[in-house]
């Protein structure tokens, strides 16, 4: 027998193998909940994004937690821990020597003390006062070369992060020293010449490759390519100059003091002003001179306090993809490694399920791309009517429940399959089978065979039939800002799906047009509506809209036409004859003689207006009741959340028609 090939060992990092698959459906009511309060498609999706689903956390939770880490490093330390490291060092280094100097009565120690008397106060010039000075005390000559070395790990790890560790395992002036600062000579000499090739168009990968197998121990984080690189140092080098903008100006000048006579100590001050212009010149969108409060109590070296403002960068880079809050943005520009560096790998297996989610939203055909706008698809939007016509009918009362149909329409009506005990005056046809049953039933035993079956009055039976009368069905909503204003937006589009639901799924042989008006009217077909947000525009041209839906009545004589408008304000708004729009505010009295001449010819088509008002301004109140009192319909005052209540069932009352 054949060993397995399989081989096992323990789980470490990535998604749980275990765990079942992403209920895409969740999702998706999410998404649809949103859409029916009233957002558009790509805010929807952004909303499920930053909030999440039932088991997936979302974007806000790793943006509170990226804010959380900020706030930690800035309350981490505080700026000037390597000048006050300098200073102390200094200032034990000179005490040692005086120390080392008093016993002795020679005018040589009195000339030193006298040397050091003068030291200037400035770190850095003391430093290089001190350069040439033949130390009497091996103490003091050993806290100076300290000093010295501080200064050179602080300095060079400002620039090269994990350079500080590097020359901390190797003894100040060993052999070993001496060659890593050669190399580091080296490697920064390479990397300006690499760089001023690539400037000139003549830098190659096999360049960069050649570099990184010569002077790769200094990279730790291993880049791929010089562009890896370059934004490592960049962000490093622009970080330490924020670093410097955030001190004082007396720290910022003694640190950048020290620094420069470090530098040239070491032999690097040309090389490292080259690379800086270079890192400048080539990254010049990254942050060079911002400022950053460090509230912290702990003192931070320059290496320490670099790092915590180059972390911080980072954050602040994260959280502004993470974020979504500009033009164009996806799921796709978080950087992965980013997310990984500041949260974990669980933080990377949700940012990867938020984006299956929208694949998979996409996939599954609930949404499309069209031209860079995320639209619903009529899937989508079929899902949200019945979702919405399910609020609907759930916040009914169970006495108007919402049937629609008339059990008694006689013999020309439709056979529901149920029959009933006949009544006086019934034009229902005879359901023979339940009839007969009932006389059987009723005489029981008593009948013998071959003996008749006797019926009686109360035997018989009907068979139910309704009448489905065909209607042509109008639904015009106010699309103006002022139903955003007033928080009715959201439910003005759940109440045109829950419709649009109900007529496609229950009743097909009925005509459905939506008819959407702000300045100008237009139809809206399902898809638009549901993606749909309220305009910013002024205007509500109510005439323009029942001129729409005339035209589409027309389209349909034998159906019963039922009209119903959902508003929050007067007409403000007509057609001219040129086909531009006019505008008045108080509403021109020519605005609402059009409109109500728009509104007399739907009464002559037989056409009753029903209003929905969403507001109870005086301007409105007394239109509306105009209107009804030309034109026969009814005015409803509904709260906001029953809107779709009274819409629907004003539907099923009007649909019985009245041509029975």
């Amino acid at each position: 027998m054949s060993s397995s090939a399989f081989r096992y060992g323990p789980w470490h990092e990535g998604p749980d193998p275990l765990a079942p698959p992403f209920d895409i459906a969740a999702a998706l009511d999410e998404l649809g909940d949103a859409v029916l309060d009233g957002a558009n498609t790509s805010d929807a999706l952004r909303d499920l994004m930053r909030q999440g689903t039932p088991g997936l956390r979302g974007l806000d939770d790793m943006l509170r937690r990226i804010r959380e880490q900020r706030a930690r490093l800035r309350n981490e330390g505080r700026l000037g821990g390597t000048l006050e490291e300098a200073r102390a060092l200094l200032d034990k280094a000179v005490g040692q020597e005086r120390a080392e100097l008093f016993p002795d009565p020679s005018d040589d120690a009195r000339l030193r003390e006298t040397e050091l008397d003068t030291l200037p106060s400035d770190p850095a010039r003391a430093i290089r006062a001190l350069a040439d000075y033949e130390w009497r005390s091996d103490a003091a000559r050993a806290t100076y070369e300290e000093l010295k070395e501080l200064l050179r790990q602080e300095v060079l790890d400002s620039q090269f992060r994990g350079m500080k560790q590097t020359m901390q395992s190797m003894q100040s002036g060993s052999p070993e020293s001496q060659a890593a600062m050669q190399a580091v000579k080296d490697m920064m000499a390479d990397l300006n010449e690499m760089l001023a090739a690539d400037a000139r168009g003549e830098h190659t990968q096999d360049d960069f490759d050649q570099f990184m197998a010569k002077h790769g121990q200094f990279f730790p984080d291993q880049p791929a390519n010089l562009e890896e690189l370059v934004d490592s140092l960049a962000r490093r080098a622009a970080a330490m100059e924020r670093m410097l903008a955030s001190m004082t100006a007396e720290q910022r000048d003694e640190l950048a003091a020290l620094m420069a006579q470090s530098m040239e100590d070491m032999g690097l001050a040309s090389e490292m002003a080259r690379l800086n212009d270079a890192l400048r010149t080539r990254r010049p969108d990254l942050d060079w001179t911002g400022r950053t409060r460090m509230r912290g109590e702990q003192p931070l070296g320059v290496s320490d306090a670099t790092t915590a403002l180059e972390e911080m960068a980072d954050l602040e880079e994260l959280e502004s993809s993470l974020g979504q809050d500009y033009p164009g943005a996806t799921l796709e520009d978080v950087d992965e490694e980013a997310v990984r560096r500041a949260l974990g790998r669980a933080a990377v297996d949700d940012l990867r399920q938020l984006r299956e989610v929208e694949r998979e939203l996409e996939r599954q055909g609930y949404l499309r791309r069209d031209g860079g706008r995320l639209e619903l698809t009529a899937k989508a939007v079929r899902r949200l009517g019945a979702t919405a016509l399910r609020r609907v009918f759930a916040s009914l009362s169970s006495s108007t429940r919402g049937d629609h149909d008339v059990s008694n329409a006689g013999a020309a009506g439709e056979l529901t399959g149920a029959s009933r005990a006949w009544q006086f005056g019934d034009e229902q046809p005879l359901d023979v089978v339940r009839t007969v049953s009932n006389a059987i039933l009723r005489s029981g035993a008593s009948t013998g065979r071959g003996a008749g079956v006797r019926l009686h009055v109360d035997d018989f039976a009907v068979v139910e039939t309704e009448r489905r009368t065909s209607a042509a069905v109008c639904l015009l909503v106010d699309l103006s800002w002022s139903m955003t204003l007033r928080g009715t937006w959201g439910v003005a589009k759940s109440t045109a799906l829950a419709l649009h639901s109900l007529v496609s799924t229950r009743f097909p042989q009925d005509a459905l047009q939506v008819i959407g008006f702000s300045n100008y009217a237009r139809v809206l077909q399902p898809t638009e509506l549901a993606g749909l947000d309220a305009e910013m525009v002024q205007g509500t041209n109510l005439q323009h809209a029942l001129l729409i839906a005339g035209r589409f009545l027309d389209k349909h004589p034998e159906h019963e036409p039922v009209v119903l408008v959902v508003t929050d304000g007067e007409p403000t708004a007509h057609l001219m004859r040129n086909g531009d729009y006019a505008f008045d505010w108080p509403p021109s009295p020519e605005t609402l003689e059009l409109t109500l001449a728009e509104a007399d010819k739907m009464t002559r088509r037989g056409a009753t207006l029903n209003v929905f008002m969403l507001a109870d301004d005086r301007g409105l109140v007394e239109f509306v009741e105009k209107l009804a009192k030309r034109n026969g319909g009814r005015v409803f005052a509904p709260a906001d959340d029953k809107l779709g209540d009274y819409v629907v069932s004003d539907y099923l009352r009007a649909r019985r028609g009245r041509r029975g």
